[in-house]
């Protein structure tokens, strides 16, 4: 098992190499990470996010639930399983195991998994690395970890511990990750990566974001100085240090203080820097963050308390309004001295369309080839399975709904657990929103004013129903946990289902209206 595992990693590095994908001067820009305190946002929620903007990961979602084991028995760790077709895939490649612990908790999962049944959540965003920094001798990878906490742990101090044993003892093989934790007390920002070749272990800092801040992750490290004498607020592995010193990263005696993003790490992509100006400028607009810098602040207060529609608002951004929205730069001038915008005029043109146009690209935080993006909710004031919440939409921010899913479901909808990612199918729900995001590519501003009058009022519609399925689901918890978890199942279910069915008439009635208009 060993051998088999040693020549798959060995396989997958030398295909990546040779194509580019870890030399240390690539940018990397496939996710968004939205973070808010408690003291951040309207309700007293702390929330996480992850923008999924990737072209090849799995788009089925499940539940898996909780189960108690025996005594002796073993874990099975994957490799990819991002990546897998189904929750019963058997093509899923084991590449070892570590032993089972006697009870394993449900939880949410997508490509990434993202809330448990206490309310710990989790988003992610890669940030690379240098490249050196990646294990060949690791077992465990960034979704696998993922799993591990969500099924092994309560709170996000408990998560960052455990990962902390696991890569000591049997090795991270990864690049470089941030985990954007959430439980209903606290947000943490974690940063990790491989210890380098030949090696068993992990390098890795996490900072807590202040209850009445927000932070960001947006595909490149953001944590510079840590503070391991304030360990209510920072934490490290115990070669945070050493292993930069080792390798000739860090000299304390000639380079100052030391900082992890620069010494594993880079901050040169501006499509990274500027997301995070953006996310904060958009909550603390009167700081005046100059959007071509390098750093800025590690998290701020913002100016009004943020809800989750305002996060949700942040991965729709496209830059309007700003030097760097692209439709600005498809304007035209009318005969009456009237800006128009190009029917076609959007964030997310092609690289030919913008060759053709030249029209430099702006990695804007909304991103058409997005997955899926999900914001949680966690509420200590509330149990458990009502708590928790994860509000996920399909595809394009920008052109979806976002169903509330609580972390006490029980199973996801039916056409959720298929996947997409392959082949066109009719039963799989993320096409139907995936078909609608890629039809309004046609003629932009106008076939999206069409969508949105489709996705607001649904979205809406959940919000302001929010409070009153909560009080009957608390309601109904004070008499039989069981019957909560129930009817929280049949809500989400439902509306999920309605959302599928209506993006799918929504999609027949694009066609019909637009493409026979040019």
């Amino acid at each position: 098992m060993y051998l088999n595992r040693k020549v798959l990693i060995i396989a997958l590095l030398i295909i990546f190499v040779t194509t580019g994908m870890y030399a240390q001067d690539i940018d990397y820009d496939n996710c968004t990470s939205v973070m808010v305190g408690k003291g951040a946002s309207v309700d007293g929620s702390t929330m996480t996010s992850h923008s999924c903007d990737s072209g090849s990961d799995r788009t089925w979602i499940n539940v898996v639930p909780g189960k108690k084991h025996k005594q002796g028995a073993e874990c099975s760790i994957y490799m990819q399983s991002k990546r897998s077709i189904g929750p019963d895939d058997d093509d899923r490649i084991e590449v070892g195991s570590i032993p089972q612990v006697r009870e394993t908790y449900s939880y949410i999962n997508t490509a990434y998994a993202v809330i448990n049944e206490y309310q710990l959540a989790i988003g992610e965003t890669t940030f690379m690395g240098k490249r050196s920094l990646r294990s060949d001798e690791g077992l465990i990878d960034c979704p696998e970890l993922f799993r591990l906490c969500l099924e092994r742990c309560k709170t996000a101090r408990e998560a960052i511990k455990m990962i902390d044993e696991l890569t000591r003892e049997y090795g991270y093989n990864d690049v470089g990750e941030c985990f954007s934790f959430a439980d209903p007390n606290e947000v943490w920002h974690f940063e990790i990566l491989g210890p380098g070749k030949g090696k068993i272990g992990a390098v890795w800092a996490a900072v807590r974001i202040p209850d009445d801040h927000i932070g960001v992750s947006a595909n490149a490290s953001r944590i510079r100085q840590i503070d391991l004498s304030d360990p209510d607020n920072y934490m490290a592995s115990e070669n945070v240090f050493s292993l930069a010193q080792e390798l000739g990263w860090w000299n304390p005696d000639t380079d100052g203080p030391f900082e992890f993003c620069y010494a594993y790490a880079n901050r040169r992509s501006m499509g990274c820097r500027r997301r995070e100006w953006r996310v904060f400028s958009l909550a603390a607009p009167s700081l005046n963050l100059d959007p071509n810098g390098e750093n800025f602040p590690f998290s701020v207060k913002p100016e009004n308390k943020l809800s989750v529609q305002d996060v949700l608002n942040m991965f729709r951004d496209a830059y309007e309004d700003t030097p760097f929205d692209m439709t600005r730069s498809l304007t035209t001038m009318t005969r009456d001295s009237v800006i128009v915008k190009s029917p076609v005029a959007t964030a997310f043109m092609n690289s030919d369309l913008r060759r053709l146009l030249k029209i430099q690209r702006e990695r804007t935080i909304a991103c058409g080839r997005a997955t899926y993006v999900q914001v949680t909710q966690s509420r200590r004031w509330l149990p458990d399975p009502i708590g928790g919440v994860v509000w996920l939409g399909y595809d394009n921010p920008v052109t979806t709904p976002h169903i509330p899913f609580y972390c006490g479901i029980s199973h996801m909808p039916g056409a959720y657990e298929i996947d997409g990612r392959r082949n066109f199918s009719r039963e799989c729900a993320w096409w139907a929103f995936r078909r609608t995001s890629q039809l309004a590519l046609f003629r932009w501003q106008q076939m999206t004013h069409d969508i949105e009058a489709v996705w607001s009022p649904l979205e809406d519609e959940y919000f302001a129903a929010q409070d009153s399925i909560e009080t009957e689901a608390l309601r109904l918890y004070e008499k039989n946990p069981g019957k909560a978890r129930k009817y929280l199942t049949k809500y989400s279910v439902k509306k999920a289902e309605a959302a599928v069915q209506a993006y799918w008439d929504l999609g027949d009635m694009l066609w019909a209206k637009w493409t026979n208009r040019f």
